[in-house]
């Protein structure tokens, strides 16, 4: 437990003041209004075939939906965490608004990156107030710098995703064994680029986003005591999958750590006590410490997310490659069982292609996920894509 220790940091009110500013301070209503990107669902014609294919085939999905067709085909940027407002509030909504944040990091793995572009991160805010008609808008994430009077690329591999209140927390890290866990953003500080350039901070007239017309700055962080490696549950661990766990009291974050598919180190899960909605940062500290809640480790190891609900554990396991179904661990302290298409053979498992974040819609009992893959056939990122992402949903009682 003494591993998993997290240490408060925050970004000085000053700092954040001074940044918005300089540039006008927008809501999540004016993202969503401004949304230039369509969102296909999976009973219209915008859906490919191996889209369609990349859902889950046990249980179905309830609903789908594919990417505008320049975000199913990049290999720059891949899907990772996925949150909600059926997160942030118990009526699954922000105003009057129902939306859905899903996180892509760049693939520093891509053939000709720049030092550029490795660390970069993004959210998509989905418009979802109206089945079949989703659409969403990027928002670029960044960190402060100078006081306040610029910023920076996150700089860091955005991994899962959790909406509570007016906070977004973000696993991240900067770099290879890198001390931070969890990056903190807020929704009363969306900002709006003023000139639309490739740099990210301030240029001549302005500031600019990359060509983003939004940007989150960080308002605090939470680091390990040591860089992370995650070899051993003797290590500091790497926070991969992040999701919320309602049936906790209070509230609390669900944290995992990685490994590939066939090790034979267990993996760790853990929890983190939320604080009451709307302080300064959310986890529950002391002495600007938060202490792990709850600790498990597990043999079903290459989970992308882990999801809680009374005790229950809900493991995404993606198997590597193209057109590969994963498999969805139903998990408690007293044993574990998977769905499969075929008896026990998990060569044939029937959960979504490759998955990563979940997030359950606490009022619906929806659980949402989506899909990374848009490689080429070989399994690479550096030829023509085949686009097997889409954003699905189904329901908690058949899983």
């Amino acid at each position: 437990m003494s591993k998993l220790v997290l240490t408060e940091h925050r970004v000085s009110d000053t700092t954040i003041s001074t940044l918005d500013g300089h540039l006008p301070n927008v809501g999540v209503d004016t993202v969503l209004k401004s949304a230039n990107h369509p969102m296909y669902s999976s009973t219209s014609s915008g859906c490919s075939s191996t889209e369609l294919a990349a859902r889950p085939i046990s249980p179905s999905s309830s609903s789908a939906y594919c990417w505008d067709t320049g975000d199913a085909l990049t290999q720059e940027f891949v899907p990772q965490g996925l949150t909600s407002s059926g997160d942030a509030d118990d009526d699954g909504m922000w105003g009057t608004n129902k939306v859905i944040l899903s996180g892509w990091t760049h693939n520093d793995d891509l053939a000709g990156s720049t030092s550029d572009d490795k660390g970069l991160a993004r959210v998509a805010f989905i418009d979802a107030n109206t089945p079949g008609a989703f659409k969403y808008r990027w928002v670029l994430l960044v960190v402060p710098t100078e006081g306040g009077d610029n910023f920076a690329k996150l700089g860091s591999h955005l991994g899962g995703m959790v909406w509570y209140g007016d906070k977004l927390l973000v696993t991240a890290s900067r770099g290879d064994n890198s001390d931070n866990a969890l990056f903190v953003f807020d929704f009363k500080h969306i900002l709006q680029a003023t000139v639309n350039a490739h740099d990210i901070g301030k240029v001549s007239g302005g500031y600019s986003a990359r060509g983003y017309q939004y940007l989150m700055p960080a308002i605090g962080s939470y680091s390990l005591g040591a860089g992370c490696n995650g070899n051993s549950i003797s290590d500091y661990p790497c926070f991969d999958g992040l999701t919320m766990d309602r049936t906790t009291s209070p509230f609390s974050i669900v944290a995992n750590e990685w490994r590939s598919t066939g090790g034979t180190d267990p993996a760790r899960i853990f929890h983190y006590s939320l604080a009451a909605p709307g302080g300064a940062m959310p986890l529950v500290t002391s002495g600007g410490k938060a202490y792990a809640t709850e600790n498990y480790v597990t043999y079903a190891v290459g989970l992308q997310s882990v999801l809680v609900h009374n005790h229950v554990f809900y493991g995404a396991d993606a198997r590597w490659g193209p057109g590969k179904h994963g498999v969805m661990w139903r998990m408690t302290t007293s044993g574990a069982t998977s769905d499969t298409c075929s008896g026990s053979d998990l060569t044939n498992a029937c959960w979504a292609q490759h998955s990563e974040g979940m997030s359950l819609w606490w009022s619906t009992q929806q659980v949402w996920s989506q899909t990374e893959w848009a490689a080429d056939s070989a399994g690479g990122w550096n030829q023509p894509a085949i686009p097997e992402r889409v954003l699905f949903s189904v329901p908690l009682s058949s899983m």
